[in-house]
């Protein structure tokens, strides 16, 4: 099974930063997963015509933040610490957060020399489908794997009101239902080598119909030890956590 670092190890150093990349594999992962988008002010909305930079953030709010404190973390930085020990030891993984700069971030992975160490998850289709077009164009044929990541949320369901939850947990248990289904169909258009599922939708049968279509499943974000020995026991690939003390407990 797979030990992936979620933003490095976000719940001991703060994550998305090289620190919290380096205190990862201290810790011992495979993988370590980390958030690329580009900032707001580069949104056609607010500035036609303008490309802003790539960077190593959850979403506007915490590239903004690390501007604040001086902290800005480019894509370009990041991948280039993969390149230097300790970073050169593990996998990277780019949750890619938004549409419409896929070749940028698969030039840059090209130009730091780092196709074989790195996978791509998103939940934007469209990203996946223009990715593996940029698999089958290149003269790179290997390497390089491709995640379509469920299911496609547009807020923290772990951060949100605990008095709208209950409902949340309705509106969980029926996304649970639908999800192999939903997941087998998309398939047929998608060259993909994982899934990476929310460990709310993760069940028996979630498991056996990505595993009967050859690919892997990997699960985030779980933080309970407990949770993670029982996806342990349903057979998943890789488990995304925080903390990555909790995959030797």
């Amino acid at each position: 099974m797979l030990r992936i670092g979620h933003k490095g190890a976000d719940a001991l150093v703060p994550g998305n930063t090289i620190a919290s990349f380096e205190k990862a594999v201290e810790v011992g992962v495979d993988v370590i997963e980390l958030d690329v988008l580009w900032t707001e002010d580069g949104h056609p909305s607010i500035a036609p015509g303008k490309r802003s930079e790539l960077v190593v953030a959850h979403d506007w709010h915490a590239a903004a933040a690390a501007d604040e404190r001086g902290e800005r973390l480019t894509f370009e930085a990041a991948l280039e610490a993969f390149t230097r020990p300790p970073l050169d030891r593990v996998v990277v993984n780019l949750d890619i957060k938004l549409p419409g700069r896929d070749y940028e971030v698969f030039d840059a992975v090209r130009r730091h020399r780092l196709i074989e160490r790195t996978t791509i998850s998103t939940m934007e289709i469209s990203t996946v489908k223009k990715l593996g077009q940029l698999k089958r164009e290149d003269e790179i044929r290997s390497g390089l794997g491709l995640g379509w990541t469920v299911p496609k949320v547009t807020r923290d369901w772990l951060g949100m009101p605990k008095v709208i939850r209950p409902a949340l947990a309705m509106g969980l248990a029926s996304v649970r239902i639908r999800m192999p289904g939903q997941v087998r169909r998309g398939f047929q258009g998608l060259e993909v080598d994982s899934v990476w599922a929310f460990f709310g939708v993760v069940t028996p049968r979630l498991v056996e119909t990505v595993h009967d279509a050859g690919k892997k499943l990997n699960v985030w974000t779980v933080d309970d030890p407990q949770r993670i020995e029982s996806l342990i026991e349903l057979g998943v690939d890789g488990i995304c956590s925080n903390d990555p003390r909790l995959f030797s407990v």
